[in-house]
């Protein structure tokens, strides 16, 4: 009884593992649409009497038995590959099936690095906000703007406060007049209950408007410098005279 308990065990759980790779290679094998990508049928998986054989280069070889084109991959070294199932008879190309996998990969890999992604950075100011406060706020929206972030700018009424939307209105209008060289309104501001929201998107050009501040800091430190080093020698030659 023991040995029969022993062997269904093995039994369920080799089910259980073959139940659990399935489901990762489906979940691996998704697009972002949510429809499973079909591997094409390789090899021995190739089950037709006859198909129509092209070569790696894209040639046609012609109609051949199975048997002759998996021969022929064999001396070939190289994987029978189904590549237009609803033909008749199916096409089946000779290539290397793994390199041609990496390849894609590796094409797959790059599209998804030359997306953009778009986040959004919400910045909250309030209408009665101090010059310090706002400052503050401002310069962490040009940070969001130089990393090519879009910024929502909500500003916040509360009670009465709400009945002079006039006030946020000019305080976000002041917001985009400092902001200009990072970046430029998407949504303008606009009443939504008690909020008031608009919308800023960076320029194209925001780095190289980094850029020409960074090399303007870089210039009145090397005068700075300068003007130090000629103060030095100026006052080495007066001591030298007093020396005289």
């Amino acid at each position: 009884m023991s040995g029969e308990s022993g062997c269904l065990l093995r039994q369920h759980s080799r089910r259980a593992a073959f139940c659990i790779g399935t489901r990762r290679l489906l979940r691996r094998n998704v697009r972002a649409g949510g429809t499973p990508i079909k591997e094409p049928r390789v090899n021995e998986r190739i089950r037709v009497s006859e198909v129509r054989l092209v070569d790696p280069a894209g040639e046609q070889i012609g109609i051949k038995s199975i048997e002759e084109a998996r021969w022929l991959a064999s001396q070939l070294e190289l994987d029978l590959v189904e590549v237009a199932p609803e033909a008749r008879p199916p096409v089946v190309r000779l290539m290397d099936y793994g390199k041609f996998k990496y390849e894609q990969s590796v094409k797959a890999r790059e599209a998804r690095k030359k997306q953009t992604r778009t986040v959004i950075k919400e910045v909250q100011f309030r209408p009665k906000i101090g010059a310090s406060d706002f400052e503050v706020k401002r310069r962490r929206v040009v940070r969001f703007l130089q990393d090519h972030d879009k910024v929502k700018v909500t500003m916040r009424f509360r009670g009465r406060e709400v009945t002079h939307p006039e006030i946020g209105n000019e305080i976000l209008s002041r917001l985009r007049d400092s902001v200009s060289d990072y970046g430029e309104v998407e949504t303008a501001p606009r009443l939504e209950g008690r909020q008031m929201t608009m919308v800023l998107a960076p320029l194209r050009n925001a780095d190289r408007v980094s850029e020409d501040l960074e090399s303007d800091d870089d210039k009145a430190v090397a005068e700075e410098i300068v003007t130090k080093e000629e103060t030095i020698v100026s006052d080495e030659t007066i001591a030298d005279d007093v020396d005289e």
